[in-house]
């Protein structure tokens, strides 16, 4: 089994994630994150965009003045991605780059700020790829990881009383194209980013820490606008962070 390319999937990727709610949970917590703790304010970054799809956040990015190199193995994407920067108000400094995160060049250099977002879960070798990304963070710059949570996936199953399905390992017996297949623990990414990488955790927030729990009928008694507001408003709460669908952590290369 190969990485995941999302060519068939793209028009139904892109409505799925970034056409719904759950998408503007996402970019809210990422923005809100990046903002914080990478300087994004404070001055021009040099931004790689490490399987970034059709690019909804480098074009975020590189609309505040920052430049950004975006590649994805899929060439649907990746035309949309220029499509949109073409029609786009603003000039947009994005390079775009067909192939594998494993096949990104060295000639690239290296970036103030790394971001790798919703990729792992569908990676077969998911640390080898990182541990090669993470040469393409410089010394002081930042390392940005979103990635599937194993432990909301259970509890999701268990609030559902889909028990067969925990005792299952969390093997679905059908297959479902848009379901990453390969989730991890907040342990197993510290352990490689803290103590096999020594780089410096800053920030750990969970996304979409309250939207899949939430019960038939909830979401008539308020819009998405207060539901983005409570889920920003809890997603740092250590109660709730490994709820989260997705964990977004924000690293420092400290060496």
């Amino acid at each position: 089994m190969s990485d995941k390319n999302f060519d068939t999937l793209s028009q139904k990727f892109t409505r799925n994630i970034y056409g719904t709610v759950k998408g503007q949970i996402r970019i809210a917590i990422l923005m809100r994150d990046l903002e914080k703790h990478c300087a994004l304010t404070q001055r021009k970054l040099r931004i790689l965009d490490a399987g970034g799809g059709f690019g909804y956040l480098s074009q975020r990015l590189a609309a505040m003045g920052h430049e950004v190199v975006l590649c994805d193995i899929s060439e649907q994407l990746l035309n949309k991605a220029r499509d949109d920067i073409q029609r786009s108000s603003k000039k947009l400094s994005i390079q775009l780059i067909q192939c594998a995160i494993q096949d990104l060049p060295d000639e690239l250099g290296q970036f103030d700020l790394v971001l790798c977002h919703a990729v792992l879960e569908w990676l077969e070798n998911g640390h080898a790829t990182l541990n090669q990304l993470r040469q393409f963070i410089r010394p002081g710059g930042y390392f940005s990881l979103m990635f599937y949570n194993i432990e909301a996936q259970r509890f999701h199953a268990l609030v559902c009383g889909n028990f067969s399905y925990i005792k299952n390992g969390l093997k679905a017996k059908k297959t479902v194209r848009l379901t990453p297949q390969h989730a991890y623990t907040l342990s197993t990414i510290k352990h490689w980013i803290i103590n096999q990488w020594q780089f410096n955790l800053l920030h750990t927030s969970g996304v979409r820490v309250i939207h899949d729990y939430l019960k038939a009928g909830a979401k008539e008694q308020f819009s998405d606008s207060e539901l983005i507001e409570m889920e920003l408003q809890y997603s740092t709460h250590s109660t709730y962070i490994e709820l989260g669908r997705y964990i977004h952590i924000i690293a420092k290369n400290s060496k």
